[in-house]
């Protein structure tokens, strides 16, 4: 059989034609998977109000002239935590721009619709390097309905993870093209960028899928340079993986240094280890354990389509190309499918020990967000064959049924924005999160309906201490800065509703003071003397946000070089 297949050509005048077919196929499988959403509201998923919450809390400040937020608003029933300093800007970003040009209850549908129709381009401008035309069409509509985006869609309601999905085809066409493993094309400089800004771009959305991209990309790379022989692929593809990170390092840094400073191991709480987590495992919680086994159906499906598909596209046979190994995708990309399936099964727990900051992706069926694609690849190849238009067709007579079977699973909550919104403008805020709590304080012990700013003793040593006859008035209160005024009889203590974190500075009366707490909770205690007092509370950019800084602007004149060259 010839391989050689035609291509659509990026100058060719069919191209715009062609990317506007698959656009059109793209939009209708985001469509086909928001269907639910027409008659049962929103699909409140797992990960709903953490995602919603930070779109509306980002919203809040945009109009208090916060552009890029790194403190919540309303977290902790509005004692705040860090959590934008930890969680990657991109999705609460583009959610909170929808929620201001969309009516509220539409902002889920249209991220999502958003994110697959992005997926399905995204996995078009892959295949059509790979597949004919008509394939490419088939393989770009699968991928933007594929069962993980319908797990990510109806159960996880994990929309950042959703978004770092839709860029994972551009990020394995980019490492393809630096590989030398595509279009026989000698890799180029400009590649370099291209790849860094897409893998940035991974990492900006969702760190747990970053992870899973780095690893699999440095796979890919190595496998590369080994079949080639060619240390000119380490050099550039360790180049690349560098630039990208240093892109995003005014995240990275951050969110790695200020770890210290939060409870960030509750990410690895009791049923977020990975050991709880492989497929089909089963633990005392029973709701855990009947989750586990609904993203266990999905990988097994997906596992199951990718063999099949791979195995009647041929690519991998004896006769299906005179190509070298070393020359062709098709191995790596089984490859990179073997141990993304591998990854989800319970043996590899060693590898998920032993591998830095694995253990933190803490679900192994995230793995699907590689053995989608690679399940998209060998689609669209199977395609190609003779009568291979029944494979996509297997999949349009399946799908109903999984996508019903998830929709039945879920808890649908058409007020659930609305109840969102709500807990914003009563001025009630909403619960946080454990990783994100401040060191030293336990958020289910925050009271519900704190003041502002309250009198409390100067002193907490004496039982039944009063506080002083005092006036107070708060000057400003928006997220980032606080103001307020104090005339007191006695020294004594000013309660804040606000929690301790380093990079707050406060200033008595222009001169800085360290910031006290009680025995239960990190509440920020502020001391004042007898008489007028000024307080200055200023949420300051710490060393190590402005090293962040420099070093992706420093990367980013880098890429910038690099892509003109």
């Amino acid at each position: 059989m010839n391989e050689s297949l035609p291509r659509v050509s990026v100058h060719s005048p069919h191209a715009s034609s062609s990317w506007l077919l698959a656009l059109g196929f793209s939009i209708l499988a985001s469509v086909v998977v928001l269907l639910p959403f027409f008659w049962l509201g929103a699909a409140s998923g797992h990960d709903f109000e953490f995602h919603v919450a930070s779109w509306l809390d980002v919203a809040y400040q945009w109009h208090n002239g916060v552009l890029y937020p790194r403190w919540t608003a309303w977290t902790n029933y509005g004692f705040g935590e860090p959590r934008y300093i930890f969680y990657p800007p991109l999705s609460w970003m583009l959610g909170a721009a929808l929620t201001f040009v969309l009516p509220l209850s539409w902002a889920p549908a249209a991220f999502i619709s958003l994110t697959q129709t992005l997926a399905g381009l995204s996995a078009f401008s892959l295949l059509r390097r790979l597949s004919s035309p008509k394939a490419a069409y088939f393989g770009a509509a699968f991928y933007a309905a594929n069962p993980y985006a319908l797990l990510l869609s109806y159960i996880r309601s994990d929309f950042a993870e959703q978004l770092a999905c839709a860029f994972l085809p551009l990020l394995l066409l980019a490492a393809l093209r630096l590989a030398g493993l595509l279009d026989h094309q000698r890799p180029r400089p400009s590649f370099i960028p291209v790849f860094a800004a897409l893998f940035a771009a991974v990492w900006l959305c969702n760190a747990p899928v970053g992870v899973i991209a780095s690893y699999s990309m440095a796979l890919l790379f190595a496998v590369a340079a080994l079949w080639k022989r060619s240390w000119s692929v380490v050099f550039r593809s360790a180049g690349a993986l560098v630039l990208g990170l240093g892109l995003s390092t005014f995240y990275l840094l951050p969110a790695a240094y200020e770890q210290r400073w939060v409870n960030i191991a509750q990410a690895l709480s009791s049923g977020l280890l990975p050991a709880q987590n492989f497929l089909f495992t089963n633990i005392d919680d029973v709701e855990h354990t009947w989750f586990n086994w609904i993203s266990s159906i999905c990988a097994l499906f997906l596992i199951l389509l990718t063999a099949f598909t791979a195995l009647a596209s041929r690519k991998l046979g004896r006769n299906s190309t005179p190509l070298r190994t070393s020359e062709t995708p098709w191995p790596s990309l089984l490859l990179l499918g073997a141990a993304s399936t591998l990854l989800m099964i319970r043996f590899t727990l060693p590898v998920w020990d032993l591998l830095p900051k694995l253990r933190f992706v803490q679900f192994p069926w995230r793995w699907m967000s590689i053995l989608a694609i690679v399940c998209c690849c060998f689609l669209a190849a199977a395609v190609e064959r003779r009568r291979g238009w029944l494979w996509f067709a297997l999949y349009v007579l399946v799908a109903p049924p999984l996508a019903l079977f998830l929709v039945q699973n879920t808890w649908w909550d058409p007020d659930e924005m609305a109840t969102q919104k709500a807990a914003i403008t009563s001025g009630t805020g909403y619960e946080g999160v454990d990783e994100y709590d401040p060191l030293g304080d336990d958020h289910l012990d925050l009271p519900k309906h704190a003041p502002l700013a309250a009198i409390l003793p100067g002193s907490f040593d004496e039982e039944n201490a009063q506080p002083p006859q005092a006036k107070i008035q708060v000057e400003l209160w928006n997220p980032e800065t606080k103001d307020i005024s104090v005339e007191s009889s006695a020294p004594a203590m000013v309660g804040l509703r606000l929690l301790n974190y380093p990079a707050w500075r406060v200033t008595v009366n222009g001169r800085s003071v360290q910031p006290q707490r009680p025995d239960d909770v990190n509440q920020m205690l502020v001391p004042i003397e007898a008489g007028k007092s000024e307080i200055r509370v200023r949420f300051s950019r710490t060393p190590d946000r402005t090293l962040g800084i420099a070093l992706s602007l420093a990367s980013l004149l880098i890429a910038l070089i690099l892509f003109f060259m």
